[in-house]
């Protein structure tokens, strides 16, 4: 039976570490050596988003995977929840662990903080790669729309409260209405409500949410930021039963420019549920 080596298995153990950014702890994974992969968790979620792919890609680079501020472990901002405080934020901790430039990866809200991390620091992007992304088009479903309406802070802290098993049933009924949740990601989505059940959290997803959404659906696009990144690769990856941001109707990258390298990947039959093929980052 072949085992790992010892080497093999070092150079993908993961350290875990809070990093100084503008006076507030960030937390962080790392693992692994190599070229340098930064990957930005969603709404609502944190760095644990990327555990079943951090230690396939750390196998030949190195992995960052940061909670956002506001999330997870991280310190919350000091009110500025917007796309390009988050950004601001990613180069800091870049700067503060001493990396020049990465291949940035963004999941849902993720991907719309990495095209804005490429629109205002383009020299430190060396490949962008997103991920079901949000910032692409106005799509989005009507359970993170309500987010934003008045008084979402509440029901959604009265959600949190509520036993796993009792979400996962009322999220499984909402997978038989059009258009709300798919089934798959009911799991996913009844934990990470349960995550909310934390103030402080909460408080960040809910101001997050009110910086890209109303209850029309997303209201920032970045399509215009990467029409002006000529030259970077863009890999986009979407699942084709994505019912959270569905697909956008229109595709926008292959018309940006004649130039871009770019690609797109639909992944048949999958949904929301995080990230757990690793194949999309290899070299």
């Amino acid at each position: 039976m072949h085992r790992p080596s010892l080497d093999a298995a070092m150079s993908t153990a993961r350290t875990e570490g809070r990093a100084g950014v503008a006076g507030r702890a960030m937390a962080y994974t790392k693992a692994g050596a190599g070229d340098l992969l930064l990957l930005v968790h969603g709404l609502g979620g944190d760095r644990r988003t990327w555990d079943h792919v951090i230690d396939t890609l750390a196998a030949t680079h190195t992995v960052i995977a940061p909670d956002l501020p506001g999330h997870g472990e991280s310190d919350a901002p000091a009110g500025d929840y917007s796309l390009g405080a988050h950004a601001s934020a990613l180069r800091d901790l870049l700067v503060a662990l001493g990396y020049q430039s990465a291949t940035v990866i963004g999941h849902s809200l993720g991907g719309g903080i990495a095209m804005q991390f490429a629109y205002q620091f383009p020299d430190r992007v060396d490949r962008l790669v997103l991920i079901s992304s949000g910032g692409l088009g106005p799509q989005l479903t009507p359970m993170l729309r309500a987010a934003t309406l008045p008084g979402a802070e509440t029901v959604v802290a009265g959600l949190a409260r509520l036993p796993e098993a009792l979400t996962l049933g009322l999220l499984s009924a909402a997978s038989r209405l059009p258009g709300l949740v798919a089934r798959p990601d009911a799991g996913p989505l009844a934990t990470g409500l349960r995550q909310l059940q934390d103030p402080r959290s909460r408080r960040g997803f809910i101001r997050t949410a009110r910086t890209v959404i109303d209850w029309r659906g997303q209201t920032v696009s970045a399509v215009q930021h990467l029409r002006q990144l000529t030259d970077l690769p863009v890999l986009l990856a979407w699942g084709s039963d994505d019912r959270t941001i569905p697909r956008p109707i229109t595709a926008p990258l292959p018309s940006l420019s004649p130039t871009r390298s770019s690609s797109r990947s639909p992944v048949s039959g999958t949904t929301r549920t995080r990230p757990r093929q690793a194949s999309c980052c290899r070299p």
